[in-house]
């Protein structure tokens, strides 16, 4: 796991809170927030629920980033803009190939394979345990105005000075090598081909 902190280099912005019943800050993804490519994954994204944002907020966004991806860029596994403000919850497996649990107006992205949902960890074998940095970007525009074929990248970039506030819960996942014994406890967590079409690098 690398020391890379996505947000170092950004503006900065007022901390609110972000809570999850599916996952807790700093602990390991369920086997149900793995890739599908992974044996147990499922590729749901996780219930979240926040609150505190700053005032004049008129919209969120959502993402899911691991900046430890073998990639030099990292991996956005998730994306929603355009979350309207009076919402401040998404249940669990909201992020689907339909986006069946977002609030109307919002916006789900294409990750980083093009599929436009939510995809779920697959690092690679003995590459580490992985961080996963599930973000609500409080912003002081209720539409941020990009395309729904954009990048998380490109979303990113344009709200970079609309933020007025980062509510952040970090989740985990790693995979062990095959044959290791903590690969052979932990059976959800077995490695994914990295040629998969699920995910590739993280």
């Amino acid at each position: 796991m690398s020391a890379n902190d996505p947000f170092a280099r950004l503006p900065e912005a007022a901390s609110f809170t972000v809570t999850s019943t599916t996952v807790t800050d700093g602990a390991a993804w369920s086997p149900e927030q793995y890739s599908s490519g992974v044996p147990g994954g499922k590729d749901v994204s996780p219930q979240l629920s926040w609150s505190g944002a700053p005032e004049g907020t008129k919209g969120y966004a959502v993402t899911v980033y691991d900046p430890d991806a073998p990639t030099g860029s990292g991996f956005w596994h998730w994306a929603v803009a355009d979350i309207p403000a009076t919402v401040t919850e998404l249940p669990e497996g909201a992020g689907d190939d339909t986006g069946s649990g977002l609030p109307e107006g919002a916006v789900q992205l294409p990750n980083d394979v093009r599929a436009t949902r939510f995809i779920g960890a697959a690092p690679p074998a003995g590459h580490g345990p992985h961080r996963y940095f599930v973000v609500v970007h409080a912003l002081d525009v209720a539409s941020i105005g990009i395309p729904a074929d954009a990048t998380p990248a490109v979303l990113g970039f344009t709200m970079a000075g609309h933020i007025l506030g980062r509510a952040v819960l970090t989740a985990t996942a790693e995979t062990p090598i095959a044959g290791t014994p903590t690969a052979e406890a932990a059976t959800t967590e077995t490695p994914a081909a990295e040629a998969s079409a699920a995910e590739t690098p993280a």
